[in-house]
């Protein structure tokens, strides 16, 4: 960049040329010269959240009569700013960086405090009327702003964006269960044929995983809702006023309808990050249960004629660039690396967590971004499953039929009956034979044609007690 293109600022370590249009100053184009690390960047959940806190630290300091109301009210506005994304362009600082997050915390002070200084008509870098340090950052440490907006965004993108999405997909599968109700398939364990179940009941089973899902999710929220912001440094609290935390709570349940209070102990909310780890923990839950049941779907649909094909999947997008009329499931791979990418997230966040040292952990920014980055791409992808898959599936009932006939699980229903080797006996022989064992038990009269016909009958299967018990 050319002198005309740059501003010369000041930090505690001297002077530094920084971009002229930039609202941040010399400590944040340091980080920017230090971090040229992966090019992710803080999310937009993130830097909500960061504007959140100091909008609501300006109010609360303003309240306890420690900033007066002319740069509370410049302050709000800026922050306000932030919030809404009007300033983002203005945040470059690299997710691999200070472990604790200060340059980021740096970032935001250094960019309200020269978005206040245009607001009064003074020049960049003045810091006047506004100090990035003195004013926007009052009561507060990078050590405490940092885990606070983690909590703030997190718990915000939970109820927000995955819930909604759950709720939905969870009363998709509902529909599903009922109008499957009455197809009667196979059942399968260790990928072997079992007795016979209904379609809807295995429908029913992921509707169930879903609920739980969004229980996991409010739980997550519920953990969150304990914030730092009150430790400073150390969790001493030092430099801040007594009823400062209080104060901000109440103006951030206010504006965003969560419940955030101030930490039960604040040694614990900045030397652990075990909020996280657990809310990482039940995303990664939700995870598993949506990749068993995209696995599910995916094997259920396969064929259209060679394999499974017990339902059939909405065709999206061709399949092969080679072979002609061939429509994969995409949706499901698609969700099952999204439950991959989680998993993966999860175990980062863990490794995170486990690292902290003393009063203060250093490796906040990527459990910040791993955690936001599990709850958008669960979300995203339980939207696109819900819409693109699930709405659409169909059940192929005659093909359903045929495989609970064929099966040899059938004779399970007649152990009761004729006896465990005797039914074993007749399994083996309709493996042996491909004969079905309604056949095979017709033509060695193990019970009279009436019985057969109960004892066989696969909706009485389905349910407690079933075709074999006594009185069946």
């Amino acid at each position: 960049m050319t002198a005309g293109e740059c501003r010369i600022e000041k930090d505690s370590m001297g002077e530094m040329s920084v971009p002229a249009r930039a609202l941040f100053g010399a400590s944040t184009q340091r980080a920017v010269l230090n971090f040229p690390v992966s090019g992710y960047r803080f999310s937009r959940p993130f830097l909500r959240a960061l504007g959140l806190l100091k909008w609501a630290a300006a109010q609360a300091n303003h309240d306890l009569s420690s900033l007066d109301a002319r740069r509370s009210a410049l302050i709000v506005q800026a922050a306000e700013e932030v919030i809404e994304g009007k300033l983002d362009e203005h945040f470059p600082l690299d997710i691999f960086q200070t472990g604790s997050g200060t340059s980021t915390n740096t970032n935001i002070n250094e960019v309200i405090s020269n978005r206040c200084s245009q607001l009064a008509s003074a020049a960049i870098g003045a810091r006047d009327p506004v100090h990035p340090n003195d004013h926007v950052n009052m009561g507060q440490s990078s050590n405490d702003v940092i885990p606070a907006a983690i909590h703030i965004s997190a718990a915000e993108q939970l109820r927000n964006c995955l819930l909604p999405e759950l709720e939905k997909l969870r009363k998709e599968f509902e529909a599903k269960a009922k109008e499957f109700w009455d197809v009667i398939k196979i059942g399968r364990t260790h990928l072997m044929d079992a007795t016979p179940v209904r379609l809807g009941q295995e429908f029913g089973g992921y509707a169930q995983q879903i609920a739980y899902a969004r229980e996991r999710a409010q739980r997550g929220i519920d953990v969150l809702q304990e914030l730092a912001l009150g430790g400073t440094a150390v969790g001493t609290g030092l430099n801040r006023h007594l009823d400062f935390p209080g104060k901000v709570m109440r103006h951030l349940e206010a504006r965003t309808g969560i419940g955030f209070r101030e930490a039960s102990h604040h040694f614990e909310a900045q030397g652990s990050k075990d909020a996280v780890v657990e809310t990482s923990g039940q995303l990664k839950t939700i995870a598993v249960s949506l990749f068993k049941i995209a696995n599910d779907i995916r094997w259920l649909s396969s064929g259209p004629r060679c394999g499974i094909g017990e339902i059939q999947l909405p065709a999206t997008q061709p399949g092969s660039s080679i072979m002609p009329g061939k429509v994969n499931p995409v949706m499901c791979e698609a969700m099952m690396m999204v439950c991959s990418q989680v998993i993966g997230n999860d175990a980062c966040i863990t490794w995170a967590g486990a690292n902290g040292n003393f009063e203060l952990n250093v490796m906040m920014p990527v459990m910040a971004h791993n955690l936001l980055e599990s709850i958008r791409l669960l979300a995203n992808a339980c939207e696109v499953f819900t819409e693109k898959c699930v709405r659409g599936i169909t059940a192929n009932e005659e093909r359903c039929r045929e495989l609970v006939e064929l099966s040899m699980a059938m004779v399970t229903s007649l152990a009761p009956k004729i006896g465990y080797d005797r039914a074993a006996e007749i399994a083996k022989e309709s493996a042996r034979t491909g004969r079905t064992v309604r056949e095979i038990s017709l033509e060695k009269k193990v019970l009279s044609e009436a019985e057969l016909n109960a004892a066989l009958d696969p909706i009485a299967m389905t349910q407690p007690g079933g075709a074999g018990s006594a009185g069946g």
